[in-house]
């Protein structure tokens, strides 16, 4: 029986100071890549959700050693394509679209098929925006329905560097390529548009030959297969995306502050602070500083008295995509209309979550104007929910319980959130942070 959230009552005022778990996008690029060092990497603060422990069952079927010691793990890598390519395997992917994707990119020179396959939502997804370009690498696969999972790869022991247009804005895309460049012989050529850069700071601080030019927008990189990668150790900051939850819990909470230590703001992930910012939160961030080219620091956030709506420039889009959810429940209390634009792509993740977090809003009584490609929302400074709220049917997606919860904690009303397991996707504390702001058992 699917676990069910109930909450009666609005947050109460706080004050608190909170860490939140580790970056999930870099806590599955270490898993990859420390795969294919050589010799002994440890991670401290990896994140331990769903889709990093497949991860981290991924590699072992393929024959890497992992160890989970009590403040860290430890993965020890024996080189570039150095796999055991047993026949059989099977890799799940779970709900992770990242794992899913960026595997595949380390996966073109398998001499034998491996199956991947992956939960309801996974299934659901387009695995064609990685297949195709890893075809030119030579890696041949096969589907059961067309380009969704389960699929089968077969790589090639003759891959060559490729060129490649990247134009949807997708990092993980980018970084299944780029993974593919590390073992493929001459140079890849990627032109894509703007999006998270994790790979790239990672690739640079692994000495792999890689040169990027940026203009406006598009990257332009050149990736050429290194020697080496040598082991490595990374701590890993907190998360902005599991931050932002919380930044919007404290704004939307008369006279309370929330202090979020050691997160990542990395520039290309920053875009829900902006435009939270431009609706006129109340965020400041505080001693920062620079981790083996990551930026991090400190989230200070205070209740905000006069949100108003916002006109949200599309050039943000890709650097709060999966922050949308969240930011809608802030348009939801600001005063005027906000408006959002060219984010079909969010109805690309784990659920359709433009349609979804429309049809949240309206169950608050908050009018929306929705398109394939755009949000209208009718902001309610104070909106206050007095009828019973029953979210289910979601798809399981975590951060459409979140947004719930929060939508739950900072307007009212009688809350029914159903498939309560689903946060362990990506953030299986986030209950308990939750209790620890608000000092109630949810």
């Amino acid at each position: 029986m699917a676990k069910i959230l109930v909450i009666k009552k609005k947050i109460n005022s706080f004050k608190k100071e909170i860490e939140v778990s580790g970056d999930k996008s870099l806590s599955i690029r270490w898993v990859l890549l420390a795969s294919q060092a050589i010799g002994k990497s440890r991670a401290y603060n990896l994140l331990m959700s769903e889709d990093v422990l497949a991860a981290i069952k991924a590699i072992r079927k393929l024959g890497i050693k992992v160890i989970a010691r009590n403040s860290h793990y430890e993965i020890f890598g024996n080189g570039i394509n150095s796999f055991k390519y047993k026949k059989g395997i099977i890799i799940d992917a779970k709900n992770s679209g990242t794992l899913g994707r960026l595997i595949l990119g380390l996966l073109i020179k398998s001499p034998n098929k491996i199956k991947i396959i992956g939960d309801k939502s996974l299934s659901k997804r387009d695995f064609s925006r990685v297949t195709v370009p890893l075809k030119k690498f030579g890696a041949k696969f096969n589907y059961k329905v067309k380009n969704k999972l389960p699929l089968t790869i077969l790589g090639s022991q003759t891959s060559k560097g490729i060129n490649y247009i990247e134009n949807k804005g997708s990092a993980q895309c980018k970084s299944s390529v780029m993974l593919a460049a590390l073992n493929s012989s001459g140079t890849t050529y990627i032109k894509a548009k703007k999006s998270r850069n994790h790979s790239e700071l990672l690739f640079k601080y692994l000495k792999v030959p890689i040169k990027i030019k940026k203009t406006k927008k598009y990257d332009f990189i050149e990736i050429k297969k290194p020697n080496k990668i040598c082991a490595f150790n990374y701590n890993i900051p907190g998360d902005i995306s599991s931050s932002a939850f919380f930044i919007v819990l404290t704004m939307l909470t008369k006279n309370s502050k929330l202090l979020i230590k050691n997160i990542n703001i990395n520039p290309s992930r920053v875009g829900v602070i902006t435009i939270l910012k431009k609706m006129g939160a109340e965020i400041y961030l505080k001693n920062k500083r620079n981790y083996k080219g990551e930026k991090i620091s400190n989230i200070l956030i205070q209740s905000s008295k006069n949100l108003r709506g916002i006109n949200c420039p599309s050039e943000l889009n890709t650097s709060a995509i999966d922050e949308f959810l969240i930011i809608f429940i802030a348009a939801a209390k600001a005063k005027g209309i906000s408006y959002f634009k060219d984010i079909s792509e969010l109805n690309q993740k784990e659920s359709p979550r433009l349609n979804l977090g429309s049809k949240i809003l309206n169950m608050m009584g908050v009018k929306t104007e929705l398109t394939k490609n755009s949000i209208k929302i009718y902001g309610q400074p104070n909106l206050k929910i007095t009828k019973q709220i029953i979210i289910k049917d979601y798809l399981k997606d975590h951060r459409i319980f979140m947004m719930s919860t929060i939508a739950a904690l900072t307007c009212g009303g009688q809350w029914k959130i159903h498939d309560k397991d689903s946060i362990n996707t990506s953030f299986p504390s986030f209950l308990k942070i939750v209790k620890n702001i608000s000092g109630k058992s949810l």
